[in-house]
């Protein structure tokens, strides 16, 4: 679910991104900076806010993705307001965190890696938590849920909305 970043409507997003880039132009390791500022800006790294970096740092728009993609920290579709994160380790697994996952993604009607329509929910694997002893685990936002059983989640979910 690709979605089109409205460039008139985030002009002045784009002129502060752009005095960025003039600070640290030619700095080495300058790319980075300068996504971590339009991440910080535009909240996520939409294609039109990338190819805007590789003008302005005069850089191959496969480099600006190819880093965008590469690291975790970089978000390339916006994130919803919630980030719930659901513990796929083995600890979990082996407790069924995959039922978890399951029935999270039909209660929000998204896939694994997704943001619901109303950009409330983002949902994401994650590998562990550090919480082994309360598998199988999820998190929302820096809310912990352990021992969790799939019938929980539609009352969980209702706190966040």
């Amino acid at each position: 679910m690709t979605k089109v970043l409205d460039i008139k409507a985030n002009e002045k997003n784009f002129i502060e991104l752009k005095e960025y880039i003039d600070t640290v132009k030619g700095v080495n390791g300058a790319l980075m900076q300068v996504l971590h500022t339009a991440q910080d800006i535009f909240g996520y790294l939409p294609i039109e806010v990338q190819k805007f970096i590789a003008s302005e740092l005069d850089v191959p728009l496969a480099e600006v993705y190819g880093v965008a993609t590469f690291y975790t920290q970089f978000a390339i579709e916006p994130k919803g307001k919630h980030k719930i994160g659901v513990c796929l380790g083995t600890a979990c697994y082996v407790k069924s965190s995959q039922l978890i996952m399951d029935k999270l993604s039909k209660e929000l009607n998204i896939k694994v890696g997704q943001t619901t329509a109303d950009n409330l929910f983002t949902l994401e694997a994650t590998r562990c938590l550090g919480c082994c002893g309360l598998a199988p685990v999820m998190m929302i936002d820096q809310d912990v849920y352990g021992k969790l059983e799939p019938k929980k989640i539609p009352e969980i979910l209702e706190k966040y909305r």
